[in-house]
């Protein structure tokens, strides 16, 4: 007695009902216009990053103006300053320098940390530049550059409390791992500082091409990520495929039917 072959017949699915198919209908369009509102949204950020990296391209090559002053410290903000090139003139308090870790093109080491007393009494930190780590045997309170009244000219930064290593900063063992104005002007004893402080140039800081051990300025690393546009194309893709979906469920619909 044989077996009889099993069917392959199967029970064609019927058509989705009408609330099915609504509720389909409008998660695909929600879905679609998220899409599309993400891609969109990148093509803004795009626009505004082109001009904040013009902004940035005009403030950097500009002629140096005087570093904002007490009155104007509440008004400093990254979108506004941050990379304006400024000059000031003071007395280095080079007894509460301190050294921030850096990772540079001249490899690894520190920023030397300097507050600046102006001549009108407001105190802002500079950063002198990179040095190594067996500069000043690891201190950071040695004599270097001009003794007595000096002139800097550099770009000016907003403080960064966070730093790249992922570790924080110990004021009373001297480590630093981010140049937090607040902070280091807090051990410092200098409570009453500006809020940012300023990269030396290369002028104001040749280090090494002047053939001396001195600080190196000029090291300003300034990048701004750009890829807004593969974003935007990711996002208008996927918008894409949903189309393509609901076109796949509609055709399958009407067949069904």
């Amino acid at each position: 007695m044989s077996a009889s072959a099993p069917s392959t017949n199967e029970t064609p699915r019927p058509p989705r009902g009408v609330f099915v198919l609504g509720l389909l209908a409008l998660f695909g369009v929600l879905v679609f216009a998220a899409f599309v509102a993400l891609g969109t949204w990148q093509v803004h950020r795009r626009a505004w990053k082109h001009e904040l990296i013009a902004r940035v391209d005009a403030r950097v090559h500009a002629p140096p103006v005087d570093a904002p002053g007490r009155g104007q410290w509440p008004q400093v903000t990254a979108e506004s300053d941050e990379y304006r090139r400024v000059k000031l003139a003071g007395t280095f308090l080079t007894d509460k320098s301190v050294r921030v870790r850096a990772s540079t093109e001249l490899g690894l080491g520190s920023w030397l940390m300097t507050p600046l007393r102006r001549d009108n009494g407001e105190v802002v930190l500079v950063n002198r530049g990179f040095v190594t780590p067996s500069w000043c045997d690891g201190k950071a309170n040695c004599a270097t550059g001009p003794a007595g009244h000096t002139t800097v000219t550099g770009l000016l930064r907003i403080t960064e409390p966070k730093g790249a290593f992922l570790q924080k900063n110990d004021p009373a063992g001297g480590r630093w791992f981010s140049r937090d104005v607040a902070a280091i002007n807090q051990a410092g004893g200098e409570t009453d500082a500006a809020p940012y402080f300023v990269d030396a140039d290369a002028a104001s800081a040749p280090g090494r091409t002047d053939g001396s051990d001195a600080p190196v300025g000029g090291l300003t690393v300034i990048a701004f990520p750009d890829n807004h546009m593969q974003y935007a194309l990711t996002w208008y893709a996927l918008a894409l495929l949903t189309l393509v979906g609901a076109l796949v469920v509609w055709r399958d619909e009407r067949k069904r039917r």
